[in-house]
């Protein structure tokens, strides 16, 4: 199996004091690709460096919704000026998350629009956060969308099934987290089982929600080969295969993790 995965947090506490291991074991596990997402502008340099050490980690750049009110000043020309970085392969992660309200709503909408313009210069794809927030976040989506098409990816996705509709029809990837191999996931997982195959990704969100059966411990990007043989038997298809569909989906979604 030769696996990406498309979102992880190697720079977070509980896999950055040991990230060689880390690496090691993901390489170990068939990873070969792991997309490494920045949630603070503090964070930047540290994610663009280890993608700058390690020739298969690629980095983000991005504010989080729970950070929008502390980054009022990161706007769209600040978010295009780092992204042309070689490493930097993509724009978050950002959105909206009222399930904390963690900040105020309009900045987060307006820290989210900001990070959507910046995609739509750069062509860089947009990997969104969505809690608690499906209806504006389509709307937002749809309406800078009109202001000119960007590509995308729905992180960590549990929302309807409706929504998925949404984003697929927008033109945007889904990428399936360790939640789906949880037992109370039952409408994520039947939604996973009828993604089309060409837009989907896995990923690990590490150090965040292991998958079974790793669960009580740091996730890891290892752990993404875990969460890709429950897909795989979820949608009666043969692991290998989807590590291979998803891995090709993650570069060609981040067509700069292509580049020479």
């Amino acid at each position: 199996m030769r696996l990406a995965d498309s979102h992880c947090h190697l720079n977070y506490k509980g896999l950055v004091e040991e990230q060689q291991d880390v690496l090691a074991r993901a390489r170990e596990s068939g990873v070969v690709a792991m997309l490494n997402i920045s949630t603070r502008e503090r964070e930047w340099d540290d994610v663009i460096a280890v993608a700058e050490r390690e020739p298969d980690v690629w980095a983000t750049i991005g504010i989080h919704p729970h950070e929008a009110d502390q980054h009022s000043h990161v706007d769209t020309a600040k978010l295009v000026d780092r992204a042309r970085h070689p490493k930097v392969v993509g724009v978050g992660e950002s959105g909206l998350d009222y399930y904390y309200d963690h900040s105020d709503r309009a900045r987060q909408q307006a820290s989210f629009r900001a990070h959507l313009a910046a995609c739509r210069e750069t062509q860089l794809p947009i990997i969104v956060h969505t809690r608690d927030a499906e209806d504006d976040t389509a709307a937002i989506l749809r309406d800078e969308m009109e202001k000119g098409a960007f590509p995308g990816v729905i992180h960590c996705f549990t929302a309807s099934g409706a929504f998925a509709d949404t984003a697929l029809e927008l033109g945007f990837y889904i990428s399936i987290s360790g939640i789906v191999t949880f037992k109370n996931a039952r409408d994520l997982q039947e939604t996973a089982a009828r993604l089309p195959l060409g837009r989907l990704l896995i990923e690990t969100d590490a150090p965040f929600l292991a998958p079974v059966p790793h669960r009580g411990k740091p996730g890891e990007p290892a752990f993404v080969a875990d969460t890709c043989r429950f897909l795989a038997a979820l949608r009666g298809e043969d692991p290998d295969e989807l590590a291979e569909a998803t891995r090709h989906n993650f570069h060609r979604l981040f067509a700069k993790t292509l580049a020479r």
